[in-house]
């Protein structure tokens, strides 16, 4: 597969010259818990609805045993057991097949945390994975885990300069701890192409809920503001990509622990697309609570109230959603657009009223999650017509309004949907007469 790199101007990915936008999805446990056949139904189901990068992890716990029976312990004497890493050259063949790349994840970050990867044996560990994967195309290093970064710097350090050393131009990010982003703890270190953030699960209400996964104070809470993750690692000196690797899972309760809380829903799970992708973002990752765990029902109880089993999550509607963000960011030249509020005269508020802009030099795009009215500065793009339309992020259809020339300002009124959402996405482009 053909190699990802960084953009010019520091914001996106690239696929040698084309564009590349992230779509990624959250499959922790597919290296342990799928067989091959189950495995190939899943990557083909992502796969064909757009994704192109999926997440997953080569050691979630120890003993971390998959469907091979394989029993691992990194870093260890028996790191080399041939049966489990054939078996992930197998997933990474599917894979490669599908044009998918898996975002690998070395350990869990608890790993890390309690110190079973420590100083001592993480260059072994990371020795043997830049030998063993050194000519493969479709992966991309993902440390971290759920794992605040001052957690392991050292540790984590160390893995990345030995991956990087067996492939530098392979792209390593940091998968960080929850309302946390990797820029806190690394965005100065050579090693990290691109940041991810983990908006988390948590309502606006949620700050403090006396969890294990509560934030330090000094960590700035936005609530379900991912956008705001986004302005943060763009605020750095230098300029990086950045991506929600972890944003509420559809399907999961809303501040994770107790199910008797709402659960996050479809709608819930394309604001939080859009916010963050016209915020800027380089990408986007989805996730489902039954798919991260692949839960079955011979599992007895799942984690964190899932109600289905991940056979049926593949087929849930925020999944298929995604798809409509990422075919409209590839219609436009995306990597030389940005956000742009200041389009914005009217009608901007917070919370779930934000209405989010990204622009272009022949395009204008506004996620309005509440139907709300808006009103629109036009002014630099008063010199060309431009047509309107309604996309609904349900079902990616357009509907258009009308042809727009020399209006200065423009009202834009969306339509009430009688369903539980009414987010809606205008599209403005500029005609093109052949």
């Amino acid at each position: 597969m053909r190699k990802l790199h960084v953009s010019e101007n520091g914001k996106y990915l690239m696929q040698d010259k084309k564009p590349f936008f992230w779509l990624g999805d959250t499959a922790w446990l597919m290296l342990q818990k799928l067989s091959e056949e189950e495995m190939r139904t899943y990557l083909r189901n992502r796969a064909e609805k757009g994704y192109n990068v999926i997440q997953t992890v080569l050691v979630h716990t120890l003993p971390g045993v998959s469907e091979s029976g394989s029993s691992l312990a990194p870093g260890m004497k028996n790191v080399t057991d041939k049966a489990y890493w054939d078996f992930v050259d197998r997933a990474l063949d599917m894979a490669e097949e599908l044009g998918l790349y898996l975002g690998l994840l070395p350990s869990w970050g608890s790993l890390v945390k309690d110190g079973i990867l420590n100083q001592e044996n993480i260059a072994g560990y990371a020795e043997f994975l830049g030998k063993y994967f050194q000519g493969r195309s479709n992966i991309i290093w993902i440390l971290g885990g759920d794992v605040r970064g001052d957690a392991g710097m050292n540790v984590y350090s160390v893995e990345a300069e030995i991956l990087k050393r067996y492939n530098p131009e392979r792209l390593i990010t940091y998968h960080p701890f929850g309302r946390t982003s990797s820029s806190l703890w690394f965005h100065d270190e050579e090693w990290l192409d691109f940041n991810m953030f983990q908006s988390g699960h948590r309502r606006y209400d949620q700050a403090s809920m006396g969890e294990w996964d509560d934030n330090a104070e000094k960590e700035t809470f936005f609530g379900e503001d991912n956008w705001k993750y986004v302005e943060r690692d763009h605020g750095h000196g230098t300029m990086k990509p950045t991506l929600d690797a972890e944003p509420s899972y559809e399907g999961i309760p809303q501040g994770l622990h107790n199910p008797h809380n709402p659960y996050w829903e479809e709608w819930d799970v394309r604001r939080y697309a859009y916010w963050s992708v016209f915020a800027g973002a380089a990408g986007h990752t989805y996730g489902s609570n039954a798919i991260m765990q692949f839960y079955k029902e011979s599992d007895g109880k799942g984690a964190y109230g899932v109600r289905e089993s991940w056979q049926d999550a593949m087929h849930h509607p925020g999944a298929a959603q995604m798809q409509y963000l990422k075919a409209l960011m590839e219609s436009v030249d995306f990597v030389n657009g940005k956000p742009d509020d200041a389009l914005l005269l009217f009608g901007q508020k917070e919370r779930y009223h934000r209405i989010a802009v990204f622009a272009g030099e022949d395009y204008v795009l506004c996620y309005d999650y509440s139907g709300d009215q808006f009103l629109l500065d036009l002014g630099r793009y008063m010199d060309r017509p431009m047509d309107a339309y309604w996309m609904n992020p349900q079902d990616g259809t357009y509907s258009y309004i009308t042809t727009l020339q020399g209006e200065r300002k423009w009202l834009a009124s969306p339509v009430a949907r009688k369903d539980k959402a009414n987010d809606w996405v205008l599209v403005l482009r500029a005609v093109c007469f052949q």
